[in-house]
C-alpha cells in the first residue's frame, strides 16, 4: 500500500506591515512534492483557511528557477490540487504516515503558532511519524511539547533559515522573529551550512533543512525513513 503524506501549507500572504506579499516558496513546496509523487506517496495538501495558499511571488522569478519549479508551472493538475486545499483543523494524523511543512514567509505569521498544526505534529510524534520542515517552516517545531510538557526539539539536532540568510534578503526587521534565534531559545541543537548551501538534518522523528535549497534533501530523508 502507498505512503500517505499530508503537505501543510500557509494561508498568509502580508509581509508584516509593508504593502509586500508572500506566502510558500515554490521551490520548497515543489521539489519535495516531486520527490513523494515520484516514490509513489499519495500526498493531501492542507492549510489553515483551506483553498488556494498564496504563493511568494519573488519565489516565481526566474533567478529562483528549478528543474522542480520548471516541473510545476508545466503541471496542471497540481496547481487544481494547490486550489483546492482541504481546511488544516479537518485532518487527521491517523489518515497519514507523515507531515511536511513548505516555508516561505508565510508561516512565520500563521503556522508557527497554529493550534491545529501544534496538536497535530504532536500527534503525528506520539504516534512515531516522522514530522518534515523547511526553511522559515521550521518555525511550526517551536511550540511543539512533548508528554511531559518539554520543547520536543530541546536537544535535538535541528535545521531553519538562519540569521544570516534572513539578513541577505533585507528581511530581519520584517520579520515577527527570527528562526535560528527562536530554535535555540528552546534548547534546539541548531545546525547551520553556509549561508544558501543545501543542508537538511534528522534527528529521530524529526527533519529539518535550512533554506529553499534544502527542501530535497528534506523530502529524500523522509521518504528513506518511511521506505526503511
Amino acid at each position: 500500500m502507498s505512503k500517505k503524506i499530508l503537505m501543510v501549507l500557509t494561508s498568509h500572504d502580508k509581509l508584516g506591515d509593508t504593502d509586500h506579499k508572500t506566502g510558500f516558496w515554490v521551490e520548497e513546496f515543489a521539489a519535495p512534492y516531486y520527490v513523494f509523487k515520484d516514490a509513489g506517496f499519495d500526498i493531501t495538501l492542507a492549510s489553515p483557511l483551506g483553498g488556494q495558499p498564496p504563493i511568494d511571488p519573488t519565489s516565481q522569478l526566474s533567478d529562483f528557477e528549478t528543474d522542480a519549479t520548471k516541473r510545476y508551472d508545466q503541471d496542471e493538475v497540481v496547481k487544481e490540487e494547490l486550489a483546492n486545499t482541504v481546511v488544516l483543523s479537518s485532518v487527521n494524523e491517523s489518515d497519514y504516515d507523515s507531515v511536511f511543512y513548505p516555508g516561505g514567509h508565510g508561516p512565520l505569521w500563521d503556522l508557527a503558532y497554529n493550534t491545529d498544526s501544534i496538536k497535530l505534529i504532536e500527534s503525528f510524534l506520539a504516534a512515531n511519524k516522522p514530522v518534515g520542515a523547511v526553511c522559515h517552516a521550521s518555525a511550526v517545531l517551536l511550540d511543539i511539547k512533548d508528554a511531559s510538557g518539554e520543547f520536543v526539539i530541546k536537544g535535538k539536532a535541528v535545521a531553519g533559515f538562519t540569521n544570516s540568510e534572513e539578513d541577505a534578503v533585507q528581511l530581519t526587521d520584517i520579520v515577527p522573529f527570527l528562526v535560528e534565534d527562536e530554535l535555540i531559545k528552546r534548547g534546539a541543537d541548531y545546525q547551520k551550512v553556509d549561508d544558501f548551501a543545501a543542508f537538511a538534518v534528522q534527528d529521530g522523528l524529526i527533519i529539518s533543512g535550512q533554506n529553499p535549497a534544502s527542501s530535497e534533501l528534506v523530502a529524500e530523508k523522509l521518504v528513506a525513513h518511511l521506505n526503511a
